[in-house]
């Protein structure tokens, strides 16, 4: 499996806070049969970002994991803020934020309150040749209470990462409901760990794989978990994608009468 989002650099950010930790991560991510590592430190205004100092960071934990006997994939990212500062720099220097220096990118959204005019910022991105990969989706407040917004940026060509800890009930029974909701509609495109610890937010996927596997196919759980990360990894094109349900649907319209008497009560 390949796991495209997660905290691993140690001392960034709210992930690993040390290197041993980060061995620990890399070796239970190991064990639960992970063979490809994102790190990816946040980027934002409370976490500054350097690549540079963050591929010499990812140099030494590679070492360190051969010494180790570890055999995990490193490669870099970062769970991308859309902030101004951010957006206007990566327009400049794509490569600074993408996945391996590729095409592909983790976006993440403000936990509340998403501006009205964000699209501009998705068409910004796009016009500088990155591929857009919304991070977590399930666990945002305002698209769990407005999924019809989400609807339109998948519709617009937008990539999907969901958590496995959310598949597993463990982000919540609204990030569960809606984690499901999106695999069922096969409009996930990405499973990953977004794993900060090895407690609260361990780097596993296995549990989730299975369950993916067993709710919804082995072919989607493959797609999610192994083929399409990979593919990202890799800088690829993503490999041919289930059909997306209910995704391009026209929007239920009232009937007549109801039509007639909401226009009348006003």
């Amino acid at each position: 499996m390949v796991d495209i989002h997660h905290h691993l650099l140690p001392g960034l950010d709210d992930g690993s806070t040390n290197l041993e930790t980060s061995i620990a991560m890399a070796r239970m991510a190991a064990e639960d049969g992970i063979t490809h590592i994102v790190a990816t430190p946040h980027a934002n205004h409370r976490y500054p970002f350097d690549r540079a100092h963050n591929d010499e960071m990812l140099q030494t934990l590679r070492e360190a994991l051969v010494r180790e006997g570890i055999s995990i994939t490193l490669g870099s990212g970062c769970d991308f803020h859309l902030s101004y500062d951010n957006i206007q720099d990566a327009r400049v220097h794509p490569q600074r934020y993408s996945i391996n220096r590729k095409q592909y990118l983790l976006i993440e959204l403000p936990d509340h309150g998403i501006a009205p005019q964000i699209e501009d910022s998705f068409y910004e991105l796009r016009l500088a040749g990155i591929t857009l990969i919304l991070t977590h989706p399930e666990r945002n407040p305002t698209l769990q209470n407005n999924p019809e917004r989400l609807k339109l940026w998948v519709q617009q060509g937008m990539l999907l990462q969901v958590t496995t800890s959310s598949v597993l009930g463990q982000m919540g029974t609204a990030a569960e409901k809606m984690a499901h909701k999106l695999l069922s509609d096969r409009w996930v495109h990405f499973l990953a760990t977004d794993a900060h610890n090895l407690t609260r937010r361990p780097p596993k996927m296995r549990a989730a794989f299975d369950m993916v596997s067993s709710r919804y196919g082995a072919a989607y759980a493959q797609s999610i978990c192994v083929d399409n990360p990979l593919a990202a990894f890799e800088g690829r094109e993503m490999p041919p994608l289930e059909e997306p349900r209910h995704l391009f649907e026209p929007e239920a319209r009232p009937s007549f009468l109801k039509r007639l008497f909401g226009a009348t009560s006003h």
